[in-house]
């Protein structure tokens, strides 16, 4: 049995779309189906069913699920163990937006020089879905926002970037005094439901700032885009670069105010520590 095919379900079943696993695993739509259907032939039951627009598995593919699992770690694993100590094997990571293109791709590169045997799988997520994820060892290690509250001591932690707030405003604004701008023009709002989000409603808090509040969203780039729009101001963290492209809005410095603080989040145990590891080594050489 293949255990890609395995991890096809796996994706469908947590998707809940073929297309949605396709791109996660970077593979055509026609392509995961037909892994789905080798398994069904092979297993002798079907294992995924339709439902509306969505896929779900049966009963015989939620049977087999958890053991499908165990079969794709374990093989994972194997090849870590098997290379005694050095690093190798799959090594799964997750990362923010901003982790992704300010972050990732200099230690990846960096890494994968070094140590040609480690095979990278990289989740996008926000900081608080991707910290739960790390505690329960389905990804090995995370570029997030430090969370706001105490790390358990079997996870580690080490800070890569701070990041201070600042005011963006559209490039032709004529009042750009940051207490003038946040209170008279309509305010977009980094999501208060991500870590960074809490850090801008703290700073307003604190600041005793009302804000016409406009729009909320948990997307930065996207905030930025409107902003350049001349759609409002905004108050975000200053992340890591690049930013998107022919943005016409300035940057004003917030004083007093908290920075958002992004670093890797790593296992400190498990068969694939010595590539976490390299991994953490390599994030610490980047550090800025």
């Amino acid at each position: 049995m293949d255990i890609r095919f395995l991890e096809s379900l796996v994706e469908v079943a947590e998707c809940g779309s073929i297309a949605e696993a396709a791109r996660r695993l970077n593979l055509t739509p026609a392509a995961v189906s037909q892994r789905l259907k080798a398994l069904e032939q092979e297993l002798g039951h079907s294992l995924i069913g339709r439902a509306g627009r969505t896929v779900r598995p049966t009963a015989s593919g939620l049977a087999v699920l958890e053991k499908a699992r165990q079969l794709i770690a374990g093989a994972r694993d194997l090849r870590a163990i098997a290379a005694n100590d050095l690093p190798a094997g799959e090594l799964r990571l997750g990362s923010t937006a901003t982790g992704l293109t300010g972050i990732l791709p200099e230690v990846i590169a960096s890494l994968s020089q070094r140590y040609p045997l480690i095979e990278f799988f990289v989740r996008p997520g926000a900081s608080v879905d991707l910290y739960h994820s790390v505690l329960s060892e389905e990804i090995d290690a995370a570029v997030i926002v430090q969370p706001p509250f105490q790390i358990p001591k079997s996870i580690g932690w080490m800070t890569l970037r701070e990041e201070p707030l600042v005011l963006i405003v559209p490039e032709a604004m004529e009042d750009s005094r940051p207490e003038t701008a946040i209170s008279t023009a309509p305010f977009i709002r980094y999501d208060r439901n991500q870590w960074g989000g809490q850090i801008v409603d703290s700073y307003l808090r604190q600041h005793r700032l009302k804000v016409r509040e406009w729009l909320e969203l948990d997307a930065l780039d996207s905030i930025a885009a409107l902003v350049s729009r001349g759609l409002g101001v905004a108050i975000v963290p200053d992340w890591s670069p690049p930013w998107p492209e022919g943005l016409r809005l300035r940057k004003i410095p917030l004083a007093d105010g908290e920075s958002r603080k992004v670093g890797v989040l790593w296992s400190r145990s498990g068969p694939r520590i010595a590539a976490i590891r390299a991994f953490v080594e390599t994030c610490s050489e980047t550090r800025r």
